[in-house]
Formats: C-alpha cells, structure tokens, sequence
C-alpha cells in the first residue's frame, strides 16, 4: 500500500513534466537554497531527469530529513540526463542584492549543465539570462517533480559546503546552523564579529545592537 501510495504521488507530483514529455520535450528542473541565511552561499541547482524511472521519494527538500535528502542527492545526479549547480557568495550578494544574486547563481547553474536546454521550471523566480522558455511556479519544489530534484541538489550541495567551512570558522556553529539566524549563530556573531562568510547587507542591524 505504502509503494502504491508514493507511486501516486509522484504521478501527481508530475503532472506538469508528464505535459512536456508526452511532447518530447525533456524540461529542466531550477531550485536555489540560501536565500535567508545570515552567511554563506545561495546555491541553485538545474536537473534534466527521464520520465522513467521516477525516483522514489523526491519531494521539497524541506520536507525531507537530511538523512532522506542526503540518499536521494546522489540518485538525482546518477540518473539525471544533465545536472549543473551555481553559486552566488557573500560579496556577490552584497553587491548586487539577493534577488540579483539568485538570479546568477540560477545562470550560472544552467550554463553548468552543458548541454541544450529549451524549457525550464522554475521556482518562483522569473526574468532570468538564460537562453531558454522559463515556466516560474510559486511554490514550484512542492509541486513539481523536476524543481524538487534541483532544491534536494542544492541543499545538499550547500550544507556539504557550511560544513566544511565550520572548520574553519567553528566559532559560529554551521555545521548546525548552516548559516542561518539561529539564536546561537547570533550571539557568536555579536561575540566574534562576522568572517568573510557573513553577508554585510544582512547583518548590520545585529551588529549595531551588539
């Protein structure tokens, strides 16, 4: 019952890609991550997977455990037809807003795929500089198949990254935080001040009352 179940999810969560396939038309999945953080990266993903096999359990990547998304990130990318990922860091988002950022690291992430692309799905996100028809979906990693595939490739990518780097910085604690405005987080940056991770833009008003 349980597989029967997950098997009409994922119809249901492909109900948008089934539209472009039956055409021939193999779309791209776009998701970024790290938008709201108070450092690091923001991160989008693009992934052109096959209309079969459909893997099991791909979702929002916000619904999912890290255990579930850590398993699954590795299947996307095996099975995907092309999967590319682009960063925007701290300076670009100080320089140019996160809005605008996003919108490079989604570049970036689609120019990483190598390959010819026509469509997208994307989340939320439009006017972007790629060459390719852009179909933006409020809320697109919960409902389509595609963009959640990209959001489970972004997160993973980003918080592998915020790991890594609380090694460098373990003052801060994001290999918990990942970067965002936990309680902890901010008491340490009001302590220890930022590092080079810390986005200028986001932080002034936490620093001014430190």
């Amino acid at each position: 019952m349980a597989r029967r179940n997950e098997a009409e999810r994922l119809q249901e969560l492909t109900q948008l890609e089934r539209e472009f396939w039956g055409k021939g038309i193999f779309p791209a999945g776009m998701d970024e991550v790290g938008r709201g953080p108070l450092a690091g990266p923001v991160v989008a993903a693009c992934v052109i997977l096959p209309a079969k096999p459909l893997i099991e359990f791909v979702n929002d990547s916000k619904k999912l455990s890290e255990g579930r998304r850590e398993k699954l990130a590795p299947v996307i990318r095996a099975s995907a037809l092309a999967v590319g990922t682009g960063w925007a860091d701290a300076r670009e988002i100080d320089a140019y807003n996160i809005l605008q950022a996003t919108k490079i690291a989604f570049q970036r992430a689609y120019d990483a795929m190598g390959c010819p692309c026509t469509h997208v799905l994307v989340d939320a996100v439009i006017g972007l500089a790629i060459p390719a028809e852009q179909h933006a979906l409020i809320h697109g990693d919960a409902l389509s198949y595609l963009i959640a595939a990209a959001s489970i490739v972004a997160k993973v990518e980003r918080d592998a990254y915020m790991r890594r780097m609380s090694s460098i910085y373990p003052q801060y604690g994001f290999e918990r935080n990942k970067g965002y405005g936990t309680a902890e987080h901010i008491a340490a940056l009001k302590r220890y001040g930022p590092c080079p991770l810390h986005r200028a833009s986001f932080i002034g008003k936490i620093l001014e009352g430190a």
